[in-house]
């Protein structure tokens, strides 16, 4: 549990999540509490892991009580082991993070599906809300998760909408619990209706009239299964459901060209030793996608690269490889 909390909440999630906390210019009480928070957690994990890597933990402690001062212990085997402090609990916080994590993974995996990078933007997901609290914890964190997968817009669909769901049995499980009735009781499975599905998934099971007796089955019996729409990817885990429109518009194509442009110049940026800060001019060769992305989203792009201009035109600048072809892309500091 440690090891996934460092490097799925803590790491991947918190430290990079918040990076413009911590490279915000002025010490503010906002970058002063990322700091904090970030420095409790490790603090806590240098305690926790200290039984069983002694030594690593003790060098992490001793590394950040040495700047702070904030306790006195010698090592981390003579200091207190932490105790839960209920009144830091807060368990909405919890659902809701959950949800982002829950949803930006199936979303990201969708997009690993059909090789659509997270760099081109897409237009929409959808989500079927279970019930109202559902809806509320997702509408919490909805801009966080359209930032993280690169999507423009999350809707809800009423009830199950254009999802089509069906029900898988699994007979391991199910063999052993109905024993001969377990013939009987998947072909009525796979007959349920999408009402009688969906009460299954809130209500955590559903009773079935199997051969003149009653029987209950469980969700932990069965795998609901979303199929894929037209235009779209479907993704079930648990109760939660997320559709995410792959098809790419003329539009979408062009800033998810501008966004490789970007990336592109960046890199040069920083291979060439230039300051965060350092405004640019930039000269690219000219092709028929980045002369179009420039014309549609050319404002955007010097805004990121910090670049005054930018001009097409052949140039004696660096090779650069844009997934199938390659063009020459000229950096240079203003003056």
């Amino acid at each position: 549990m440690i090891d996934k909390f460092v490097n799925d909440d803590l790491s991947n999630w918190y430290v990079r999540l918040n990076r413009k906390r911590f490279w915000g210019k002025e010490m503010s009480q906002d970058k002063i509490s990322a700091y904090q928070t970030l420095y409790t957690c490790l603090e806590t994990v240098a305690k926790l892991i200290a039984p069983f890597a002694p030594f690593y933990a003790d060098r992490l402690y001793k590394d950040l009580i040495s700047v702070t001062g904030r306790e006195t212990a010698e090592s981390v085997h003579l200091a207190h082991f932490p105790e839960a402090d209920e009144a830091f609990i807060a368990p909405e916080l919890e659902t809701r993070m959950e949800m982002a994590q829950k949803i930006t993974s199936m979303v990201l995996a969708l997009r690993r599906k059909v090789n659509i990078k997270v760099r081109q933007p897409l237009q929409q997901i959808m989500v079927p809300a279970m019930d109202a609290v559902q809806k509320e914890h997702i509408l919490a964190i909805k801009d966080l998760v359209l930032n993280e997968v690169n999507v423009k817009e999350l809707n809800f669909i009423e009830g199950q909408g254009v999802l089509v769901k069906k029900v898988k049995c699994n007979f391991r499980t199910m063999g052993k619990k109905f024993g001969k009735l377990m013939k009987s009781i998947a072909n009525q499975m796979e007959c349920l209706s999408q009402e009688d599905i969906t009460l299954l998934e809130t209500q955590g099971s559903i009773a079935l009239q199997v051969e003149g007796g009653d029987v209950v089955v469980d969700l932990t019996d069965v795998e609901i299964i979303s199929e894929d729409i037209p235009g779209w990817l479907v993704a079930n885990d648990g109760n939660l459901t997320v559709a995410l429109e792959v098809e790419l518009t003329d539009e979408l194509l062009k800033e998810g060209m501008a966004r490789e442009i970007i990336n592109r110049v960046q890199n040069i940026r920083k291979e060439s030793g230039l300051e965060i800060t350092d405004r640019i001019q930039v000269t690219i060769a000219s092709d028929e996608k980045t002369d179009a992305a420039i014309a549609a989203f050319g404002e955007y792009i010097k805004g990121q690269v910090l670049a005054d201009v930018i001009t097409i035109a052949d140039n004696d600048g660096l090779s650069v490889d844009f997934d199938g072809f390659a063009l020459n892309i000229k950096v240079e500091k203003n003056n």
